[in-house]
C-alpha cells in the first residue's frame, strides 16, 4: 500500500499529549505556590539545556546514518524531538501565566484560601487532609487538589468550626472544617 495513503498513528498520539494537560478555566488566573513555581521553571530548564540538545545529537547521529524511513533511533527522537517541545512550549506559557501565591504571608490564617492546608471531617466522622494548590502542582497522594476542584470550591474562605456543603457524584455532603494551616516558606519549599 502507498505511504501516501496511511495516516500515521504518531499524529494521534501527539493529539492525545495535549489532551492530558490540566485545563485552566476560561478567564481564571492560573495561581501556584513558590514550590510549584520553581519546580514548572526547574523542569523547564532541564529542557531546554540537558534533553532536547542530546535527543538532537541523537537524531543528527541518526540521520548521519543513512535510510531515516526504517532507522528506528531517527524515528524515536524525532518524535522524542516533538515531545519535549510541546512541553517546552506547554511550561512557557504557563509560567507566563502563572501568579506565584506565597501563602506564608497570609494575614487571616483561620480562614481557608489559596495554599491552606485544610482538615476536615465528613458526616460519618473520617477526617481529611487536603493542601489547596494550583491546577499544575496537583497530586492526590500527597493531598494537594487544585483550588478549583470541588473539595477546594467549598472549603474555600471557610473557617475553622464551619460546615460547608459539598457537592459530589453521590449528592450533596456536609463536611466541617477542623483545623486551617499556611504553612512556612521553608517547609513549603522543602
Amino acid at each position: 500500500m502507498n505511504k501516501a495513503f496511511v495516516k500515521e498513528s504518531s499524529d494521534d498520539a501527539d493529539d492525545d499529549l495535549d489532551l492530558a494537560q490540566p485545563e485552566m478555566p476560561a478567564g481564571a488566573k492560573n495561581y501556584i505556590t513558590p514550590a510549584g513555581h520553581k519546580r514548572l521553571r526547574d523542569e523547564l530548564l532541564h529542557l531546554i539545556d540537558v534533553e532536547r540538545p542530546e535527543v538532537v545529537r541523537l537524531v543528527s547521529w541518526a540521520a548521519s546514518n543513512g535510510d531515516r524511513s526504517e532507522n528506528g533511533d531517527y524515528i524515536y527522537g524525532k518524535r522524542r524531538l516533538r515531545e519535549i517541545d510541546r512541553r517546552i512550549r506547554f511550561l512557557t506559557k504557563r509560567l507566563d501565566l502563572a501568579e506565584v501565591v506565597d501563602s506564608s504571608k497570609q494575614e487571616s490564617v483561620d480562614q481557608v484560601f489559596f495554599g491552606a492546608r485544610v482538615e476536615y471531617a465528613t458526616a460519618d466522622g473520617e477526617s481529611h487532609t487536603v493542601t489547596i494548590v494550583g491546577v499544575d502542582e496537583v497530586d492526590l497522594d500527597q493531598g494537594h487538589v487544585s483550588w478549583i476542584s470541588p473539595i477546594a470550591r467549598a472549603l474555600l474562605k471557610a473557617r475553622v468550626g464551619d460546615a460547608v456543603m459539598l457537592h459530589t457524584p453521590a449528592g450533596p455532603q456536609l463536611i466541617d472544617v477542623l483545623d486551617v494551616r499556611y504553612l512556612p516558606r521553608s517547609v513549603i519549599d522543602a
